[in-house]
């Protein structure tokens, strides 16, 4: 194992862990707190969850090649939870796409210094699995 893959299954294990966080936070929210998750939570959970266990997968096998499957994933995760943020954040972006579950993707559960929400913890921790898998490079 070379160098360039030992760093590079550093920052798979990093991006796994940032998976790991944003499930547990996404259920405490949901188990623990009893907050119900709107529709635009559950496309991001939809999009997180199956990171945990590929990433969870690839770091105990060394597969490097599993960026190619999880990248994708993750950016599209990034940009629903930026959709989701600004319905929250921005007035009048939350009419462009009503939610239909009952509660509404507009509300703030939690509104942590004035701008920390769920949807910019779950952004924060895609944010963090996609950089990190900018990082993994295969062995050439």
């Amino acid at each position: 194992m070379t160098e360039k893959n030992n760093r590079s299954i550093i920052f798979l294990y990093v991006a796994w862990l940032a998976s790991i966080i944003a499930t547990l936070g996404s259920l405490y929210f949901s188990e623990v707190r009893g907050y119900v998750p709107c529709e635009m939570c559950w496309y991001q959970r939809i999009a997180m969850y199956p990171l945990t266990v590929t990433m969870g997968i690839a770091v105990f096998k060394r597969d490097l090649a599993v960026k190619k499957y999880v990248l994708p994933v993750s950016i599209i995760g990034g940009l629903i939870s930026v959709f989701h943020y600004l319905e929250q954040k921005v007035p009048g972006f939350a009419a462009i796409k009503p939610c239909s579950m009952g509660v509404p993707c507009s509300g703030e559960y939690i509104n942590w210094l004035g701008f920390i929400t769920i949807p910019f913890l779950a952004f924060v921790a895609f944010l963090i699995i996609t950089i990190c898998l900018l990082f993994v490079k295969k062995e050439d």
